[in-house]
């Protein structure tokens, strides 16, 4: 957002335009690049994977909740109680297929861990250890793909954005040393209004946003100390410097 604001302010300041035009489109493109490697929402190779192996998770949990309620009536003393408790089970998870993929994967875990442990009995009197069994199975696959793809998103994001963010501060750099050398050796208020537009959003970004404490913003009025340049005899403000991390 700093670069943007930057970028958009030198292209509305004619005379810094006209002289950086270079430095201009090379910070534009570089924060083009930059947002572009923000943008590592494309389609993963494994969302297919993740999306089919949903699909039957989702199958073997509606079918192990049919086999359990298709026992609940059945004129067998012990394997309708069994039923009841399972049923019950289900009920207190109240797990949908349709609720975010990965709440759901974590609901199934400790669903199937009591079945394998706390209800391991009712499901053995069910038979339905086959149910268990494989959709332990499946559900254990949406969770591994899912937190591959975590990884592989997050060393794409990682690696394109620091190497996008290097070259835009490095961009932006160039773009401050010519507006500079530019106010040094002409006439200095031609930059000033530029100059104090970047000094103030630097200790705002460094303020608010990184939350470093800060002074009032210098601007090219108040530098005292600055080296003079141009005929009115202002001192002008060399700009700050900002770095913002990952």
């Amino acid at each position: 957002m700093f670069i943007s604001n930057v970028l958009a302010r030198a292209e509305a300041d004619a005379n810094v335009k006209s002289k950086l035009s270079a430095q201009i489109v090379s910070l534009k493109a570089a924060m083009e690049q930059e947002n572009e490697n923000l943008k590592i929402s494309q389609k993963s190779m494994l969302t297919d994977d993740i999306a089919t192996a949903d699909v039957e998770r989702d199958g073997l949990y509606s079918g192990y909740k049919k086999a359990v309620n298709g026992f609940k009536n059945l004129p067998v003393e012990n394997m309708a109680k069994a039923s009841k408790v399972l049923a019950q089970h289900i009920k207190d998870y109240a797990i949908d297929p349709k609720m975010q993929l990965d709440k759901e994967t974590g609901l199934l875990m400790n669903f199937i861990d009591d079945l394998e442990k706390k209800h391991s009995s009712e499901v053995q009197t069910l038979s339905l250890g086959a149910f268990v069994t494989a959709l332990k199975a499946t559900n254990e696959k949406v969770r591994t793909l899912t937190a591959t793809r975590t990884d592989e998103r997050m060393a794409k994001a990682v690696g394109a954005l620091k190497a996008s963010r290097k070259a835009s501060n490095e961009a932006y750099r160039q773009l401050v040393k010519f507006v500079n050398a530019y106010a040094l050796i002409e006439d200095d208020s031609k930059y000033l209004s530029f100059i104090d537009y970047v000094n103030t959003e630097i200790v705002h970004y460094k303020c608010e946003v990184i939350g470093q404490k800060s002074g009032p913003a210098q601007t090219s009025g108040t530098t005292g100390g600055t080296t003079g340049g141009g005929s009115t005899g202002v001192p002008v403000a060399l700009f700050l410097t900002i770095s913002l991390k990952l």
